[in-house]
């Protein structure tokens, strides 16, 4: 199966390639696809014959086209991979479904029911049903300053791939066929056709709706099927004719025009806004639901009778809307229960439209004023179900809309504020001196006025996490507490729970101090109380790695996590930590569910909150069935994490590798403050990637940097840092200064077994050899040189080759990704389009930095903007 299912996803590169070739030579001409043909002829050449005289000719290739031919070969180019993404992802699906039509016996160890299966045999049934009810998974959606793609680019790549579904239905020969292919053909001509350039920034609003999108398309219909998993396994042949047990574990969060840190187009009036799009999208997908749900809940009360709690609710609907009723009524005389449920859809309705300024008395007074409000007259309507023998329709689609209002209320995703600690005392100095407040610290106050009225409209729920970023005393989240109270009055100030962001490497080490004062505040031990002792701490990945280079990184979180977890259980708190991941890799990117395992023990006990960002979102998200599975590997990974095998294999191996890991970080950190701290660094490194440029481009809403200029890297930010890197095919965020820091430690046969025992090292080892996988040497000098520094460019080549080597030496692999040849043959096949796109990009890059322009809108600036968007398609995990 496993060959028919690969040559099944080269006939669709293929088919998407030939049917591109078919657009661009319609678009422009013959001369255009030969153009194509022979620098992709060149690229493949030089990258499998590791050939400089190809490349160079590729190169020269690229600088005798004219400004709009290689405009043209970079929207090709990217084109191609928008398709070829596409591709992989309905082959992902395929796959999936694939090894789902073998039967449970087929089980990967990543599964739910294996991870269930593995902690009952450790710990018992009992044991592990408890763990599950206290199972919480908890993305938090980010909107992404380098997210290179349009939404309209993204729509049109949404049509085509449900083209291609549609495709793998229909008959060789047939009509069907003919005209599917006909409509592929026209979707990638609008693809082609389809400006990739924004002309100006996404506002956070345009942020807010792009993530909707996922909501709408895959979310909201996912997550209850991931929950029937879980109750396949609670009740086995029960499992739909008996009440449901599987916990809503699921809840989705965003930072997205909510996170105001460095961003001045965030303000309170945005916040209110997004929250109420969001709600709006909720409300719409649970009225439809329960509309299509009651139209089909044909029971007559003769077979399936009402208990008295629904006729009593009954009669409450009737008194409280008495025309809506008679209406539903004269429709379903005999059907108490489709009418109930007819009517509690309409009161969804009247939630959402309740909402709106102008809305009428009648609506306000139809309308749930809480989720829990709509959760008991679904509770009633169950029960009455069950009692009437109908419980099958109790515990089918019904569930699965009470497992939606569980999971995502009537505000869909918690709106988590972050700011600035330096912003808290700004604005708090600025009221104790009075006088006029500045328009800072009435942004600031407004803000926590939004959060108030978020709560009073949507619940507590809807909006209670403040994250302070750059957290440094206690008195930064001290700070957050005094301005709410400063808005609002004490009796009025929203319900808050202040949370540390931990970034750099100092603070990180500092953590257990700041957090033993924090919970002796009064604010915070009134929070604790009331929350059953639940603190949320989070980490960041970006910054820390920005700070000390990213091996010194991943060993300071995993001991800060370490530390934490052992403080909170030393004080009874209930821990969840919330990793600040990126797609990239040197932002903690990587596979998710194998990060989750590697642990410390006691950090995780499961509960799992991590933000989601950019391409990330579409790539683990986008696709339903992708989806369900990234959730349920992330949910058993989650729950895995606590297993006693588990925690003490994390335990055992940090302990009997802590000399390797002390030896690690002294060397990485040496090496890495021996180029960051090089003088002239930061303007250097503006000349060797297109930092300055990317942060001239509208790629997201918020800026690049915080303002300072490119003569300090303190305050550029790690998004960037990282993504400017990777564009420039060095990848350097990932992997620098593990080379030396492997070298340091020397001994080939202790790394090897690190590797094999070490859950955190074989973590690292495999993520760097994905980032080395995609950083290419030859096209890496060409950035390099665009610089005057060869002792910079050298530090950087000696590097990337001693890591090389001993990653190679560490994994015992011949070539690098070795043992994932599915992976290692993708960035083969995707390499060597990407090295003509890098190429397309120097061009730009030296003409920009030829004419001195800094015009967003002249010809280079937006041949560079192409290729970024192309280079992104192409690597993927760059955000």
């Amino acid at each position: 199966m496993s060959g028919q299912v690969d040559e099944d996803l080269r006939a669709d590169v293929r088919l998407l390639g030939a049917l591109l070739g078919r657009v661009l030579t319609e678009a422009g001409g013959e001369d255009l696809l030969a153009d194509v043909e022979r620098l992709r002829s060149l690229v493949i050449h030089a990258y499998e014959r590791d050939s400089d005289a190809s490349i160079e000719d590729a190169e020269a290739l690229v600088e005798s086209f004219t400004q709009e031919r290689a405009e043209q070969i970079a929207r090709a180019f990217t084109c191609y991979f928008h398709l070829s993404n596409l591709a992989e992802e309905h082959h992902r699906v395929r796959v999936l479904h694939a090894r789902a039509s073998l039967g449970p016996d087929a089980d990967r160890n990543d599964s739910l029911p294996a991870a269930l299966e593995r902690m009952s045999e450790e710990i018992g049934r009992a044991a592990t049903a408890e763990r599950l009810r206290d199972l919480r998974f908890h993305p938090v959606l980010t909107a992404h300053p380098t997210e290179a793609r349009r939404r309209a680019v993204a729509s049109a790549i949404r049509r085509i791939s449900d083209l291609l579904d549609q495709r793998d239905d229909l008959l060789a020969g047939s009509i069907g066929l003919v005209e599917n292919e006909r409509r592929l053909l026209e979707e990638i001509d609008v693809l082609w056709r389809t400006s990739p350039l924004r002309t100006t920034r996404p506002t956070p609003l345009d942020e807010v709706r792009t993530a909707m999108s996922i909501f709408d398309q895959t979310l909201f219909q996912t997550v209850p099927l991931v929950y029937r998993l879980l109750d396949d396994w609670l009740l086995g042949a029960g499992a739909g004719a008996m009440p449901a047990s599987a916990p809503a574990f699921f809840r989705l969060g965003s930072w997205i025009a909510a996170d105001r840190d460095g961003n001045p187009f965030v303000t309170a009036e945005v916040t209110g806004k997004a929250a109420a799009i969001a709600s709006e999208h909720v409300l719409l997908g649970l009225e439809h639901v329960a509309t299509r749900i009651g139209r089909t809940l044909t029971l007559d009360e003769a077979d399936t009778p009402p208990s008295e709690a629904l006729r009593a609710l009954a009669a409450a609907q009737q008194e409280l809307a008495p025309h809506v009723t008679s209406q539903i009524g004269t429709r379903a005389p005999n059907e108490p229960h489709r009418r109930v449920l007819l009517v509690i859809a309409e009161r969804i309705a009247a939630t959402r439209l309740a909402a709106r300024s102008g809305a009428d008395d009648d609506v306000r007074r139809l309308a749930y004023d809480r989720p829990a409000e709509l959760l008991a007259d679904l509770a009633v309507l169950q029960d009455s179900l069950r009692s009437g023998g109908a419980v099958r329709s109790a515990e089918g689609e019904l569930q699965n809309l009470v497992w939606q209002v569980r999971t995502f209320g009537f505000h869909l995703a918690e709106l988590e504020v972050r700011q600035h600690s330096k912003v808290h005392r700004q604005a708090l100095e600025n009221l104790r001196e009075g006088g006029e407040r500045a328009e800072m610290t009435e942004e600031v106050l407004a803000v926590f006025r939004t959060i108030a009225s978020l709560q009073q409209r949507f619940g507590v729920e809807a909006s209670r996490r403040y994250i302070v970023s750059f957290t440094q005393s206690s008195e930064d989240l001290a700070n957050v507490y005094a301005l709410a109270v400063a808005a609002l009055g004490e009796a009025d100030a929203p319900v808050l729970d202040v949370i540390p962001l931990f970034e750099t490497f100092d603070d990180l080490n500092a953590a257990t101090g700041i957090l033993a004062e924090m919970i002796e505040l009064p604010e915070v031990q009134a929070r604790l109380a009331a929350t059953g002792r639940r603190l949320e701490v989070m980490l960041g990945y970006s910054d820390s790695s920005k700070d000390v280079g990213p091996v010194s990184a991943t060993l300071a979180l995993y001991s800060a996590q370490s530390r934490i977890a052992d403080w909170a259980a030393e004080n009874d708190i209930e821990l969840t930590l919330f990793h600040g991941r990126g797609g990239a890799l040197g932002r903690g990117g990587g596979p998710a569910n194998e990060a989750v395992l590697a642990q410390p023990p006691g950090s995780v006990d499961g509960r799992f909150k991590l933000t989601e960002q950019g391409e990330v979102i579409f790539a683990q998200y986008g696709d339903k069935t992708i989806a369900a599975r990234h959730i349920e590997q992330m949910a058993a990974a989650t729950l895995l994490a606590s297993s006693p095998s588990n925690e003490e294999a994390n335990r055992q191996s940090a302990l009997d590798f802590a000399g390797v890991a002390a030896t690690m970080d002294e060397a990485s950190r040496h090496r890495f403050y021996e180029l960051v701290k090089a003088e002239g660094f930061a303007p250097w490194f503006a000349q060797v990637t297109p930092m300055e440029e990317v942060g001239l481009l509208a790629l997201g809403s918020r800026p690049a940097r915080r303002g300072l200029s490119v003569e300090s890297l303190e305050d550029l930010r790690a998004i960037p840092w990282v993504f400017s890197w990777t564009q420039a095919r060095i990848n350097l965020t990932g992997w620098f200064g593990l080379g030396s820091a492997l070298a340091a430690v020397g001994d080939e046969q202790l790394l090897r077994d690190a590797y094999a025992r070490w859950p955190l090292f074989t973590s690292m080892i495999d993520n760097v050899e994905m980032s080395l996988a995609k950083t290419d040497p030859r096209i890496a000098e060409r950035y390099l040189a665009l610089g005057d520094r060869p002792d910079l460019a050298a530090l950087v080549q000696e590097e990337s080759e001693l890591t090389r080597e001993w990653v190679r030496r560490t994994s015992g692999h011949a070539e690098i990704l070795d043992d994932r040849p599915v992976l290692q043959r993708a960035v083969r096949l995707r390499s060597p389009y990407v090295d003509a796109l890098s190429l397309l990009q120097l061009r730009a890059l030296r003409s920009v930095r030829e004419s001195g322009s800094s015009d967003p809108d002249d010809a280079a600036h937006r041949l560079l903007l192409l290729t970024v968007n192309g280079v992104a398609a192409g690597l993927q995990n760059t955000g």
